[in-house]
């Protein structure tokens, strides 16, 4: 039997920063060849005012085809969710954002709740964070604006997805860079598995 062209299968709709994450869970469960990926721009993390416009050209574009959103609330403010009301039947990866979609709930709301003054990074944006924090927050050009961007927070606690000790060496580098402690959690990539939802729903339809 050929592979499904991509018009027949599922989609997942996600955040370009959960690429290799994401990626990776749906080649271990088999599934990297039955699914559709459509990545947004990693950028929208730092842009939430353009995740739910994009979503939702995406899913307008998706017909009547199973489809997952792989962002969180993502600092929408209850946006996404408002507008995936509209769409029977799609869902989103649960929580406010990707450190609660990786960490879970439990352990989150315990980490904040210990120290709110806490900044979290996953792979992706220990990986990026020159780009995405340093430059993109204009600190390369005004490092004066330091401790008005992170003067309330105490330390930094990298949520890791990958066992790639390159990212545990760039997320204790960006908590130099940044001046507060560094602490290191392994929390893999489960979160993402209710992305693979999308398949079991065509099996069953």
């Amino acid at each position: 039997m050929s592979a499904a062209q991509p018009a027949d299968r599922p989609l997942v709709i996600a955040c370009g920063a959960l690429a290799g994450e994401l990626r990776a869970v749906l080649t271990a469960a088999g599934l990297a060849d039955s699914v559709e990926v459509r990545y947004l721009p990693a950028r929208f993390h730092n842009r939430p005012e353009h995740i739910v416009p994009a979503v939702e050209q995406c899913l307008d574009a998706a017909g009547d085809r199973p489809t997952f959103v792989a962002y969180a609330d993502c600092g929408t403010g209850g946006a996404l969710d408002a507008m995936l009301a509209a769409h029977a039947g799609v869902e989103r990866l649960g929580g406010a954002h990707c450190y609660e979609v990786f960490a879970g709930p439990g352990l989150f709301a315990e980490m904040h709740d210990e120290e709110p003054g806490t900044f979290f990074l996953t792979d992706f944006l220990a990986r990026h964070f020159e780009a995405l924090v340093w430059q993109g927050l204009g600190l390369d050009r005004h490092p004066q604006l330091l401790p008005v961007y992170f003067g309330n927070y105490t330390r930094v606690v990298l949520l890791s997805q990958s066992g790639d000790a390159g990212v545990v060496f760039a997320g204790r580098l960006a908590a130099e860079h940044l001046g507060l402690l560094f602490e290191h959690r392994h929390v893999g990539r489960d979160g993402l598995l209710p992305a693979t939802r999308v398949v079991v729903r065509r099996s069953a339809a």
